[in-house]
């Protein structure tokens, strides 16, 4: 199957992906690891994007597409992939359409997780993150750890990133509305969307996604 997932930042796209991934059995292609491996390989586009970033200017639309592109072309993604922050505007999905066009293939869904906009900035802005190790994550409300800012695994303080203050997951839910969810729209035409509640326990989201997907199959 090839799979778009889309949906604001805080659905949990991360996650899914990575289940929905290994129950399909195809590889799970997000742009932020397209950029991590093309740096770190020295890749063309990677010194490209690299030059870029370091200039602090956004990476064009072109050098994502040309990324993803070359990812969807490897041997692994032959039967399928799921595509994981990208296409982020509808002049990338349009690429990405034109792409598959001119290769005989089609996708075969765009997943549009939903969340309520306010328990997108609670998931979020309640997040707290072990300043010895990133990977011991609490949070505020749904995980919160024994002593207040103290972790529990390491003793580490707990802090906030800056990118996950209430102020600023708003203004990436408005850069998301803006620019990424015309996308759906973009989808829809082709009746592609399923959309899909990104609330509850993970478990229960991924048996929602794999059923939807079931049907569409």
């Amino acid at each position: 199957m090839r799979i778009v997932l889309v949906g604001p930042p805080g659905a949990g796209k991360g996650t899914q992906a990575a289940f929905l991934a290994k129950n399909l059995s195809i590889p799970h292609i997000s742009t932020g690891d397209l950029f991590r491996a093309n740096i770190s390989q020295g890749t063309a586009l990677g010194k490209q994007a690299k030059a870029i970033m370091d200039a602090g200017n956004l990476v064009p639309d072109e050098v994502t597409i040309g990324m993803a592109l070359d990812r969807m072309a490897q041997s692994d993604a032959e039967n399928g992939f799921l595509l994981d922050g990208f296409p982020r505007n509808v002049f990338q999905a349009e690429a990405l359409d034109a792409a598959l066009k001119d290769q005989g293939q089609e996708l075969d869904a765009v997943l549009d997780l939903e969340v309520p906009e306010e328990e997108v900035v609670k998931r979020i802005a309640g997040r707290r993150i072990c300043r010895n190790d990133s990977a011991h994550v609490f949070h505020a409300t749904y995980s919160p750890p024994k002593t207040e800012g103290v972790c529990d695994v390491c003793g580490g303080e707990l802090y906030q990133r800056p990118d996950d203050t209430e102020e600023t997951v708003r203004k990436r839910l408005d850069v998301y509305h803006t620019q990424t969810e015309p996308i759906i729209d973009h989808y829809k035409a082709q009746g592609l969307v399923v959309t899909l509640s990104a609330e509850g326990k993970v478990a229960e989201v991924t048996e929602r996604a794999m059923d939807a997907l079931n049907r569409t199959a």
